[in-house]
């Protein structure tokens, strides 16, 4: 079965860094996606980043654009999320996900979710 987990959260100043990763299988790198998508208390879901990895297509949504970012070690089926420069804002649980990219991302079905893990940034 598809299986997704997230690692590397955890409570970091503003300002600082965290390296997230998402350990995949279940799935062929060469034909999904994986998107790295967050939700704050109170907040929708919101789609930060994702990569196709057989290309090696990046995507970053406005908020985190030149602070984060995304890559694939594909040996290994993991995805990471650098995020440098972090800010409360940023607070949420970071949830990976894998989708097919027939679509131009963000317009994208997510498919399969990890069971998340945590960012605190404290000010």
């Amino acid at each position: 079965e598809v299986q997704l987990v997230e690692s590397g959260g955890g409570l970091v100043q503003a300002g600082g860094s965290l390296r997230l990763s998402c350990a995949a299988s279940g799935f062929s790198f060469d034909d999904y996606g994986i998107a790295w998508v967050r939700q704050a208390p109170g907040k929708e879901r919101e789609g930060i980043s994702a990569i196709v990895m057989y290309y090696n297509i990046t995507y970053y949504a406005d908020s985190v654009k030149g602070r984060f970012t995304i890559s694939s070690d594909n040996a290994k089926n993991t995805v990471h999320l650098q995020m440098n420069s972090l800010k409360p804002e940023d607070t949420a649980v970071y949830y990976c996900t894998n989708f097919l990219p027939t679509r131009e991302w963000p317009y994208v079905r997510y498919a399969d979710w990890g069971q998340g893990t945590q960012v605190t940034v404290a000010s």
